[in-house]
């Protein structure tokens, strides 16, 4: 039974600490449009994607209205395009994208997920075709987001694939210049990827899912931030019961955007993703929580250890408020999409090196980190290569969205606009790894892989 405490505490963290739901997304099986002949396909997931879809933009607009909780996002992820489409005889998956894309503008989500690939153990022909498409198709689509899952803890690191991302996000970067390389913002490789994440540019619907599936994310970092301020001085037993407390409500109010999504929409609910999604906006940001700790700039030593503490309490919070939590769950550290660590950046606290340190603890990994446009490919592979051996032996998620900018250098700014955000560009180590990234084959996967 609520209390009118709690109606009013849910009211003042929604107008006054910025919580919303950031998205609710529709997962869409396409494995029973398969053809091949690649038009008929593209016929055939236009049509499924826009029947199922109809109803989702003003469900989330309705449910919204009538409990006054912001939505931020409605949008779909599909079964990946590397599998969904492998009978099609083509050696080129851009009519896919184009089919998708026309799709997302159909229904009005803002993006569409699934351009991706599993490959963490070897590629088939359908994943070869599908991750050269990568760059055309990001360059010529508006709504659609691309993902690659490279490594796993099971499987180990493919490092043929990490060496031939390098060369994609290059040519994605090249191919989208004019827009400050935005295709690069739209692409995500993984290791260890989660097959429900209702988050973008990471999502797809996996082979395990239903049929469909609505999965929610919830966001709320002004609002942990406000929690804390009332604990200042306090012990971290004090900080982490006040997270977990806070999290738990923020929790609810998904799970009750899920449940009713669900039940209009007659498509049953898959889980709750409790990451903590910054915005630039002021007042919505993890770095704060993370300086609210006692940290004076996020990137100072200790930054590790505070958000190793908050990522944790988020997921036992959470945890309580819902039975199916699922997707990445816990604290989202993109640069160019939390006012506080763009500002970390530009004063000199945080860096690339400390920003790979902390997604060691964190919700993902190294996401939206503009790079100068001169990095070579075989240097992103290799930052590739680390983030994925972090995610591999520590059997947790991790991921890379970095985005080298063409003709920009450090110091200099650039912007994406929306959610999407603006970041100084940051330094990269200039050191070379070429001979390391050209050895090929794959690092093999960790003795806690033999868990059976």
């Amino acid at each position: 039974m609520l209390s009118i405490q709690d109606i009013l505490e849910t009211n003042r963290m929604i107008e006054e600490n910025k919580l919303d739901v950031r998205t609710i997304t529709m997962g869409i099986s396409l494995r029973d449009c398969a053809n091949p002949d690649v038009k008929t396909f593209c016929n055939n997931i236009y049509d499924k994607i826009t029947r199922t879809a109809e109803h989702l933009v003003a469900t989330g607009e309705d449910i919204e209205a009538e409990y006054g909780i912001p939505i931020i996002n409605k949008r779909i992820s599909v079964t990946p395009i590397a599998i969904a489409a492998e009978s099609c005889h083509t050696d080129n998956y851009l009519a896919v994208a184009e089919a998708m894309d026309a799709a997302a503008k159909a229904v009005g989500v803002n993006f569409i997920g699934g351009f991706s690939a599993l490959v963490e153990k070897g590629f088939t022909k359908g994943d070869r075709i599908l991750i050269s498409s990568i760059p055309e198709a990001l360059a010529k689509t508006e709504r659609v987001c691309s993902s690659v899952n490279l490594a796993s803890t099971k499987s180990g690191i493919n490092m043929d694939c990490v060496r031939e991302m390098g060369e994609i996000i290059k040519k994605a970067a090249e191919l989208t210049a004019e827009h400050d390389a935005l295709g690069c913002a739209k692409l995500v490789v993984f290791a260890n990827v989660p097959e429900d994440n209702p988050f973008m540019a990471g999502a797809f619907h996996g082979v395990g899912e239903a049929e469909n599936t609505i999965n929610v994310g919830v966001s709320g970092p002004g609002v942990v931030k406000r929690a804390l301020e009332d604990v200042k001085g306090e012990n971290f037993g004090a900080v982490a019961e006040t997270i977990k407390r806070t999290a738990f409500k923020i929790t609810r109010v998904g799970q009750l955007v899920a449940q009713e999504a669900s039940r209009r929409l007659g498509v049953p609910f898959g889980i709750i993703d409790l990451s903590l999604a910054p915005t630039p906006a002021v007042g919505d940001s993890v770095a704060h929580i993370l300086e609210e700790m006692g940290i004076e700039s996020c990137g100072a030593p200790g930054t590790t250890a505070a958000l190793a503490l908050l990522n944790d309490a988020v997921k036992k919070g959470g945890l309580m408020a819902s039975s199916f939590v699922g997707g990445l769950s816990g604290a989202f550290i993109p640069v160019s999409e939390d006012a506080g660590m763009i500002a970390a950046v530009e004063c000199g606290s945080l860096t690339l090196e400390k920003l790979e340190a902390m997604t060691c603890v964190c919700s993902v990994g190294l996401d939206m980190i503009a790079v100068p446009g001169d990095t070579s490919a075989a240097t992103i592979s290799a930052i590739i290569a680390d983030e994925a051996a972090i995610g591999m032996i520590n059997n947790k998620t991790t991921a890379v969205r970095i985005i080298p900018v063409p003709g920009k250098k450090v110091g200099d700014q650039v912007n994406f606009g929306g959610l999407l955000g603006h970041s100084p560009i940051l330094k990269v180590n200039k050191f070379k790894s070429d001979d390391f990234i050209a050895r090929g084959g794959r690092i093999p996967a960790p003795i806690r892989s033999l868990t059976n």
